[in-house]
């Protein structure tokens, strides 16, 4: 694995996509930090930080665009596959080279809390809180890159494939506030979740009696719930639609509260699109 990670990291910064992903994230961090702190003689570093998230919709996939896709493209997947390193080993690694270019670029901005610190009032938790947060964001939304990346041989679909999915979890909060909340819209998109639950089974198993298995027990826990706890169906899509919400949990951290299910969830989320991927990978492999 450490191979990879210095393989990866290596090759950031031997090709433009290192370079051109650091300017434009540190010219859009500075321009921001201008007009939002020193042109408004503002301390307020947090508002600073939470008004650049949106700038991860433009600058991870430029990270994570070429990891998988550049190799397939280029034919050395197999090459890697074959080579005495296991699959999680290269997808971690891969992962963490990203993550240390991203890492790399947010340890710049401390450049602006020191400025703060010296001419302004720095709320210090909050600060430090808000840098937590953008860490384990980033993390997350660099895992979708990477499953992306990993599902396609072009460079620019897997860059335009994690624009478009950012953006979706992204809008996520603006519209779970705008979809129906009754209990028969709940029911409805329950049973809708779980069809498509039952479509996913079965064209991963191509097993029609599993799949029936799934869809009978499906029904009964719908049911069941609904003689159960009827509440549950309230506000069902929205519930639902929350528990992706990553840039929810981030408000958490900018007010400088570490909560342990934000660190969990972060951790988690991450954790899944890297399994995901490992299953991608060894999906293909074996076909």
């Amino acid at each position: 694995m450490i191979a990879i990670l210095k393989r990866e990291i290596k090759s950031y910064f031997l090709t433009p996509i290192g370079c051109i992903y650091m300017g434009f994230f540190l010219l859009a961090a500075g321009i921001f930090f201008f007009f939002s702190n020193l042109y408004a003689r503002s301390s307020n570093f947090t508002g600073f930080l939470g008004s650049i998230l949106f700038i991860y919709l433009f600058a991870i996939p430029l990270l994570t665009m070429r990891l998988f896709s550049e190799e397939r493209r280029q034919k050395t997947d197999q090459l890697l596959l074959t080579s005495p390193v296991s699959v999680p080993e290269i997808v971690l690694g891969k992962f963490l080279a990203a993550f240390a270019v991203y890492l790399m670029t947010l340890l710049v901005t401390v450049i602006y809390v020191i400025v703060i610190a010296i001419f302004g009032d720095l709320a210090v938790w909050e600060t430090l809180g808000s840098y937590i947060g953008f860490i384990l964001l980033g993390a997350s939304y660099i895992a979708v890159g990477v499953f992306i990346s990993a599902g396609t041989e072009n460079q620019l679909t897997a860059a335009l494939v994690t624009f478009f999915s950012l953006m979706m979890i992204w809008l996520i909060d603006p519209l779970s506030q705008s979809v129906p909340a009754d209990m028969v819209s709940g029911i409805i998109s329950a049973a809708a979740l779980a069809l498509a639950l039952c479509i996913f089974i079965y064209f991963n198993t191509k097993n029609f009696y599993i799949t029936a298995g799934a869809a009978l027990a499906g029904a009964v826990v719908i049911t069941a719930l609904y003689f159960i706890n009827q509440d549950i169906y309230l506000g069902f899509i929205r519930k639902f639609l929350s528990w992706f919400s990553l840039n929810k949990r981030y408000e958490n951290f900018s007010m400088g509260m570490l909560k342990l299910d934000s660190l969990v969830y972060y951790i988690s989320f991450s954790g899944l699109f890297l399994f995901l991927t490992v299953r991608l990978i060894e999906k293909r492999r074996w076909n």
